[in-house]
């Protein structure tokens, strides 16, 4: 962990009204970077506190393994925004922050009285910004505005389970919550470019980032396909739609990735197999021709790697062709990258006397350095501090 908050963006303040994992997410990314994010949770908490794992054999008084991974370097105050004084309480708050952020269905945040033109009007600065399934209707109507949405409907609708998967199969979703990831990811970057207009122009904007949108977006291979050619991408497997060899392959003890596609990579490849003949063979001479004649390129390279090890592979292979391990956590946990770069930083948890293991910041900065100063909060655990900053008398 970093001694105190440092990142770049230590003079901005997000109150940050998200839940689940899409928006925590955006706003941890900010915190991580320095901003003074101020997590405002109903009395309940936010909905995933009690999501396992959980430290001990039983549920959590504080949080689990899924809060705990997209909230920290936050601070959390409590509110019932039902009621008006706690709705004042809010408003004082926007009053003092950059950007805010949430992540309920369309129209929620309105009801409760603190919409983004409320919060515009107590202070014009203010950046809003919102993530939600298919967007909202400020930036443009849909006919799927009033859906919810979850990581595994963006990833169906915005393309990425039709094209991900065995070949031949239906499509599946990816392993990592993308469908919440990216559009929290994209919605961070919106936060920091708003905020530095508003620095210059004085003004603030509402700022949504649809979840369906995002996986469009990052789904551009299909598009384009689709675009020139009409082509519907199917799931790729492990391979690649316009490289060779780019593909997943077995080992003896796992499965290991190579990608060789270019002339120098290929030549290379082909001399450490003991399978020159395929460098200038006319099925095998250039990328084009190793689409065309692909199982040829994949029984070569998969019969070599079939008899090695991981290691053996990557002890010849590393450094000259492109190639990486299937890793699964214990590989992770154990990489010497891994510990070079501080990618697991140990952070304290109230209920487990041992630290837990949190991935670190991969944003890395050398004059401002970010990363995990603070853990998960426990709810409402800042309320008194944030009341005292806005002038407001503590409850506690």
């Amino acid at each position: 962990m970093i001694e105190k908050r440092s990142g770049p963006l230590s003079d901005v303040r997000v109150v940050d009204l998200t839940q689940a994992l899409a928006g925590p997410f955006c706003t941890m990314l900010l915190a991580d970077l320095g901003a003074d994010v101020i997590k405002v949770e109903p009395p309940r908490g936010d909905m995933t506190r009690a999501m396992p794992p959980w430290p001990g054999e039983t549920a959590p008084k504080t949080y689990g393994g899924y809060f705990g991974s997209v909230n920290r370097n936050k601070r959390s105050i409590i509110l019932d925004l039902r009621k008006e004084d706690d709705r004042e309480t809010l408003f004082r708050l926007v009053e003092t922050a950059d950007a805010f952020t949430e992540n309920s269905k369309v129209g929620v945040m309105d009801r409760l009285g603190v919409g983004y033109e409320t919060l515009r009007a107590r202070n014009t600065r203010i950046v809003y910004a919102a993530v939600r399934g298919f967007g909202d209707p400020r930036t443009g109507a849909s006919p799927y505005a009033e859906w919810p949405a979850f990581d595994i409907i963006a990833q169906s609708m915005g393309g990425m389970v039709g094209i991900t998967g065995a070949k031949g199969q239906p499509g599946v979703p990816a392993g990592a919550s993308v469908g919440d990831l990216f559009p929290g990811t994209l919605a961070a970057l919106g936060v920091v470019a708003a905020v530095h207009h508003a620095r210059n122009s004085g003004e603030g904007q509402f700022l949504d980032v649809s979840m369906y949108d995002a996986i469009l977006a990052l789904c551009e291979n299909m598009v384009y396909h689709y675009a020139y050619h009409r082509r519907t991408l199917d799931p790729r497997g492990n391979g690649h739609a316009a490289l060779s060899p780019f593909d997943v392959y077995p080992t003896a003890d796992g499965a290991i990735a190579v990608a060789a596609p270019t002339p120098k990579h290929w030549a290379l490849l082909c001399a450490i197999i003991d399978r020159v003949d395929l460098i200038d063979d006319e099925r095998t001479y250039d990328n084009i021709a190793r689409l065309r004649h692909r199982d040829l390129v994949d029984d070569a390279v998969s019969a070599w790697t079939r008899g090695r090890t991981k290691a053996q592979i990557v002890e010849e292979l590393g450094g000259r062709v492109p190639v990486g391990p299937v890793n699964v956590a214990p590989d992770i946990f154990a990489d010497r990258h891994v510990a070079a770069r501080d990618m697991l930083v140990a952070v304290d948890h109230p209920e487990r006397d041992e630290p837990v293991l949190m991935p670190n910041s991969p944003i890395k900065l050398t004059a401002t350095p970010s990363g995990i100063y603070r853990p998960p909060p426990l709810l409402g655990q800042h309320t008194d501090e944030v009341l005292r900053e806005l002038g407001l008398p503590p409850r506690g």
